[in-house]
């Protein structure tokens, strides 16, 4: 990897390329708008020469997209009519050769939560997601392989190992999912290129980022100062070393978990075995929480042939802490190899090298009894409680990001279930959430179904199979009864014993609330 200068984020410099980028349109709407969707979609595909053929014209906007976007070099004259060119040159924006000039870093356009005109800044040709921060396909936002998708393969050499990637499926997936309620504190533990910390400091009064890498602190700032975000406080070192024993009300971790036999890549290696850095940094996270603080991350772990995955996570959540973690994807360990070795494009070193390579990850799977990958998200909550609540779902089905305010109402529902018993339960008046639909399911012209689906539209998209009764108990659920006259009107319908219902229902009454089907009515 050659690497130059990185620029300087002098503040008044930098504002004047921002008010550049913002008068040409150099958006994630404006280059949708200029490049159009076909040409966009192949981005996410590396393919670029549909973007090349859209760029043509020589406009401000034509000229930022290939120098930056395409990292394809522009006559000097035409980037003096959308850029300070001399000054982007002194700092380091802009590298020159003779009458031409091209990009020393990658800049992507990146839309805030809030309409924000925001640019992720990293190393060439290390945007990932195509076009990074404009849309990433639907399947690599919530769903597929984390951090992977539309990376620019390269050449697999070993300078490539401080790499600093830019925005990607994984990083728009844990901004997605990401608790975005005012706190004092938030760390971004691995910053990268900043993207977690640049949505930490719209709802955090103090942001701490950290990285291993120090190149990587310094596309942190770079991606604050240009974006014209609030500022954070960069530190350098490994998971929780340079907050020692400080507390913060978010921790968020994009974190190198890939499960490797070495540490190549910085971004991506975490240099322990198996997937020892994420359960470290499960484990360790409760120390680093307030009291009702969270600590999002991505993961990837291990399924063995000895232990169900799902007691393995479990057994990772410190005591006080309540837990969601949910699996997106899982794929057998040559589909996981294979997807790793492109991402550090070994498959354009050679046959005997990939080989020898691709044997080298099989072999360690072998040694530790790996037979498949997880991927997916984590979510503690320091709750004190002496009966914490740990829910491990698997779901790959998709889902309607952002989930940020789903995942904090998963555990506003934990609270209730735990601190109300059965008898308190069917005094609460319960509602029918938004958007749940009622399927059923039978043979054509049946009277009856033979099971009923109730699904959800919005957020995570649950689906749950439930009886006649408790879909009837569902429907009616509008905040007017209780749960327990409500069972009584169906006993009396269906002439069954009262008593006998209301302690059948409970349980399913408290899967409905905890998946969100059914919401307490307070007051």
């Amino acid at each position: 990897m050659t690497t130059h200068r990185l620029p300087t984020p002098d503040a008044d410099r930098t504002s004047r390329l921002r008010e550049a980028l913002l008068t040409a349109g150099f958006t994630a709407d404006g280059l949708l708008e200029l490049l159009g969707a076909p040409a966009y979609t192949a981005l996410a595909r590396n393919e670029t020469v549909p973007a090349l053929r859209a760029t043509r014209g020589g406009s401000p906007l034509e000229a930022l997209a290939r120098l930056f976007l395409l990292q394809h070099p522009v006559p000097y004259r035409q980037a003096l009519r959308a850029l300070p060119v001399e000054e982007c040159l002194a700092d380091g924006w802009l590298l020159r050769d003779g009458e031409e000039v091209r990009s020393g870093v990658d800049v992507r356009p990146y839309g805030g939560p809030e309409g924000q005109d925001w640019w992720i800044v990293s190393d060439l040709g290390c945007a990932v997601g195509g076009a990074g921060g404009v849309p990433v396909p639907a399947d690599q936002q919530d769903g597929g392989p984390p951090g992977t998708a539309g990376a620019r393969p390269r050449a697999g050499g070993e300078d490539d190992a401080g790499l600093v990637l830019g925005v990607g499926g994984a990083s728009t997936t844990l901004a997605g999912i990401t608790v975005r309620t005012p706190v004092a504190r938030a760390l971004d533990l691995g910053t990268g290129s900043g993207i977690q910390a640049l949505h930490a400091v719209g709802h955090a009064r103090r942001v701490t980022a950290t990285d291993v890498n120090p190149r990587a602190l310094a596309f942190a700032r770079l991606t604050l100062a240009l974006s014209g975000a609030g500022e954070a406080e960069f530190r350098q070192g490994s998971l929780f070393e340079p907050v020692q024993s400080e507390r913060f009300d978010l921790i968020v971790s994009n974190p190198p978990f890939v499960i490797s036999p070495g540490a190549r890549l910085t971004y991506r290696d975490g240099g322990m075995a198996g997937d020892e850095l994420c359960r470290t940094l499960v484990e360790r996270s409760a120390e680093h929480l307030t009291d009702g603080g969270y600590c999002q991350l991505l993961a990837n772990w291990e399924h063995t042939g000895s232990a169900d995955w799902r007691e393995r996570l479990a057994a990772w959540v410190p005591s006080g802490c309540d837990a969601w973690i949910v699996q997106r994807d899982v794929q057998d360990v040559t589909e996981y190899a294979e997807l790793w070795l492109r991402d550090a494009g070994d498959h354009r070193a050679g046959r005997e090298r990939y080989a020898a390579r691709y044997d080298a990850w099989l072999e360690e799977f072998e040694r530790r009894g790996t037979k498949a990958v997880g991927f997916g998200w984590i979510t503690l909550r320091r709750s004190g409680s002496e009966s914490p609540s740990v829910t491990v779902d698997e779901w790959p089905h998709p889902v309607q990001q952002p989930l940020g305010e789903a995942v904090r109402e998963h555990f506003a529902r934990q609270d209730f279930l735990r601190r109300t018993d059965d008898a308190e339960l069917l005094t609460t008046t319960l509602k029918l959430a938004d958007g749940v639909l009622q399927e059923q399911v039978g043979p054509p012209g049946a009277e009856d179904p033979e099971h009923v689906v109730l699904r959800q539209e919005f957020g995570m998209r649950r689906a749950a199979r439930v009886d006649t009764v408790g879909a009837g108990f569902a429907g009616v659920c509008d905040g007017t009864l209780s749960a327990g006259r409500i069972l009584d009107a169906i006993a009396q319908l269906l002439g069954e014993d009262p008593v006998v219902l209301r302690d059948r229902m409970p349980e399913s009454i408290r899967m409905l609330v905890g998946q969100g089907f059914l919401e307490p009515v307070e007051g």
